[in-house]
């Protein structure tokens, strides 16, 4: 499993937390505290890995320091934490929906398998990763 360095930002009176991964630019979330943007930043990190091709090997908080550009300014202008997000996967959403379907496709899915619903994504799973 996959750990991210994640900056978690506040200002002081303020309740907000930002969160930033300099390991994954545009990757960044916020919560209303630093429990909800810890939930938030795994959420942000499972999302940016659905949507990457490759993700880079996570970097130790001495490489980020010495190699991340924003760094020198980012650590004057704001309070943080330093902690490590693994990368989840996320929790499947099911919903219905309506969709239209040749019948004769529909018998042979109905001949081969017991939930229609579950073949059919299963196979929009498959015709995806190709």
């Amino acid at each position: 499993m996959k750990e991210y360095i994640a900056l978690f930002e506040y200002e002081e009176g303020k309740s907000e937390v930002g969160v930033v991964f300099p390991d994954l630019p545009g990757c960044h979330s916020a919560g209303k505290d630093f429990d909800d943007a810890y939930r938030k930043a795994h959420e942000a990190l499972s999302l940016y890995a659905e949507d990457s091709v490759a993700l880079p090997e996570p970097r130790s908080i001495e490489r980020i320091r010495s190699e991340w550009a924003d760094w020198a300014e980012w650590s004057k202008s704001y309070r943080f934490y330093v902690v490590k997000v693994a990368l989840l996967p996320l929790k499947p959403v099911t919903r219905k929906f309506n969709i239209s379907l040749d019948e004769r496709l529909v018998r042979k899915i109905d001949r081969v398998a017991k939930n229609r619903s579950a073949f059919i994504a299963a196979a929009i799973e498959q015709a995806l990763q190709q």
